[in-house]
């Protein structure tokens, strides 16, 4: 087995884990009016958000560490791009770590407060409820969607994968672009079907993109790297 098809591999394996990793850090409760108090009772719930988030956060970094020689040999400007972008994007969602794990914390003060403290506690969560939906869904995916358009449109030049799995990916990285942009904008809510039916392309690419890695891996490259700077 060659380094190309062991790098595919092992890239295919990432991509599945950061899709896990994704899933395991949600926390639903987070939508719900009472979530202040009920943050305390699933407290294990949360630990584990915290910890796939993190370990999402690494493996993005790995990911983007193994694509980046990968897009250099053909454009190294734009792969220094990508590479900023991504590695941005995942330092935002590292960040956001630490306001969950504070809400956590203020969630189990709010259980012992009085009820006059519990309208300042009640404050300061939301700020911290909305601060993390910015860092993960726009301070992450921004950048992060950025650079997928990049590395997306590279591979769709250099051939490493079938040219209609590059314009699937350059396609849902837009959808998700655009999808944050008008969260940006205040236009829709994470609740909003729109903002899922947008990301939707995006999620059902990485998953599919995952499995082409890891059973057929990358296309021969030699020809078709034309190195530009």
């Amino acid at each position: 087995m060659n380094s190309n098809r062991r790098t595919a591999i092992f890239l295919g394996i990432l991509l599945i884990f950061s899709f896990v990793f994704g899933i395991l850090s949600s926390v639903p409760a987070l939508e719900h009016p009472d979530y202040l108090s009920k943050l305390s009772e699933i407290e294990m719930q949360v630990y584990v958000a915290i910890f796939s988030q993190a370990a999402m956060s690494v493996v993005y970094v790995i990911i983007t560490a193994l694509l980046y020689p990968i897009i250099k040999e053909y454009n190294k400007s734009l792969a220094a791009g990508y590479f900023g972008f991504r590695m941005i994007g995942a330092a935002f969602l590292f960040v956001g770590i630490g306001s969950l794990l504070l809400l956590l914390w203020l969630s189990q003060g709010h259980a012992s407060a009085s009820q006059m403290d519990s309208a300042h506690f009640e404050i300061i969560a939301e700020l911290l409820r909305r601060g993390r939906d910015i860092l993960n869904h726009i301070g992450m995916i921004l950048p992060w969607s950025i650079g997928g358009l990049i590395l997306y449109y590279c591979l769709y030049k250099i051939r490493l994968v079938p040219r209609w799995l590059s314009i699937w990916g350059i396609v849902g990285s837009s959808f998700t672009l655009a999808a944050t942009v008008i969260l940006m904008l205040n236009v829709i809510t994470l609740t909003n079907p729109v903002y899922f039916i947008l990301n939707t392309p995006t999620a059902l690419f990485e998953l599919i993109f995952a499995i082409f890695l890891i059973v057929r891996g990358f296309n021969p490259v030699e020809s078709h790297i034309r190195t530009r700077s």
